[in-house]
């Protein structure tokens, strides 16, 4: 059977994979839209528990995929490179009419050179770095994806230039947080009472996250306590896993914290608090939707971070930061990130400043920038594709 020959009756088999929780997000929502036109397709491929529950037929379990760094990947590469060719082994034999791989780049795009080579069309969904980094990667995208997805308007302009089909659909998350949150009620939800000032900890949703930041993250929150014993914490587990390990690093601590653990939860904590200890990565873009102050920080293996600090030609790692095209929010990478340092900033955006009202109005701007209706947008570019590839009429 070529390519294009697809029965009209057959019902569109759509192949996904997801390597953490925010694709899994992103690919929640372009299930559900899929679903809405065309109610009867089969969803295979990799994803956590949001888009199994929506349908998806996961090969392996989401989470061992997600591994962050350079030199930390390499301890799982014998086992990732397994998962990928015996997805792509799965993939070729069941002929799916379209892959979508989101975000993971360094798993998905080689599953896409594969599978389009043998005729199936593909799609990346999350652009990768290559602004901030190794653009020459987007030769390599060239010849791996039919069709790049990104989410902020100043990518499209990259891969134009080097030839690539490309569509920016925005954030599904700027569709779905409200650009007015509910400060009160999302206290209320978590029990939150009174007016103290609550601060959020959120140090990843990763293993690996977690043993680098978690007891940093914990330390902060007690020198900042020290100075305001005032101070309430909330800090969401991403599962029962991460809830574990973070029980675990807290009692070896032996630090004595008014610190509540939540399952999940992680909107409800950034609605409710008043300023965020958080993670470099998709986190940020969240504290930015929910307009709330951030201090960023992130430690990874000193050899990962002294190549990227070769590679890497911007001068932020935060998302907020990024889009904004200056410091919105501080960050602390590495030796940079001590309780002392991410503390004092934490005091310093507790209280209402021009630099806070400053953040919150950039916050703003971007919010209404990301709102493009993402999960329909992302899914009519998809189905485009197939109609232009002769799959669907």
């Amino acid at each position: 059977m070529s390519a294009s020959a697809v029965s009209p009756n057959k019902p569109l088999c759509i192949a996904l994979v997801a390597g953490e929780a925010s694709g899994d997000t992103l690919g929640t929502g372009l299930i559900r839209a899929l679903k809405q036109v065309h109610p009867d397709a089969e969803f295979i491929g990799i994803g956590g528990p949001r888009m199994q529950a929506e349908g998806l037929v996961s090969q392996v379990p989401m989470e061992r995929l997600s591994v962050m760094g350079l030199v930390e990947v390499l301890g799982r590469l014998r086992e990732l490179l397994r998962i990928r060719r015996e997805l792509v082994a799965f993939l070729k034999q069941r002929r799916p009419d379209v892959f979508i791989g989101i975000d993971a780049p360094d798993f998905t795009l080689g599953v896409e050179q594969r599978l389009r080579e043998a005729g199936i069309p593909t799609v990346h969904y999350v652009s990768p770095s290559v602004w901030a980094w190794r653009e020459k990667r987007v030769q390599g995208i060239r010849q791996s994806t039919d069709l790049m997805l990104t989410l902020f308007p100043f990518e499209e302009e990259v891969y134009r230039k080097h030839g690539v089909a490309v569509r920016c659909v925005g954030h599904t998350l700027a569709d779905r947080i409200p650009l007015q949150p509910d400060r009160q009620a999302a206290r209320q939800t978590l029990g939150l009472a009174g007016e103290a000032p609550v601060v959020a900890l959120m140090p990843g949703s990763r293993n690996g996250e977690l043993r680098k930041l978690g007891l940093l993250f914990l330390q902060t929150a007690a020198w900042c306590l020290q100075r305001n014993p005032q101070l309430r914490f909330i800090l969401p587990c991403a599962n029962p896993e991460r809830r574990q390990q973070m029980e675990a690093i807290l009692a070896d601590s032996g630090l004595q914290l008014p610190l509540t653990l939540l399952d999940g939860q992680g909107h409800e904590a950034l609605a409710a608090c008043d300023a965020v200890l958080i993670a470099s990565g998709t986190a940020t873009l969240e504290a930015m939707l929910f307009k709330r102050p951030m201090v960023v920080a992130y430690r990874m293996a000193s050899l990962t971070f002294r190549i990227l600090k070769r590679l890497v030609k911007v001068g932020h790692v935060a998302l907020p930061n990024l889009l904004a095209g200056r410091e919105v929010a501080p960050e602390f990478l590495q030796d940079a990130a001590t309780p002392a340092a991410m503390g004092q900033a934490l005091l310093d955006r507790l209280g209402p400043t021009p630099e806070r009202e400053q953040a919150e109005a950039v916050f703003m701007q971007l919010h209404q920038l990301l709102r493009r209706d993402a999960d329909q947008a992302a899914a009519e570019a998809v189905l485009e594709l197939l109609r232009s590839k002769g799959r669907l009429a």
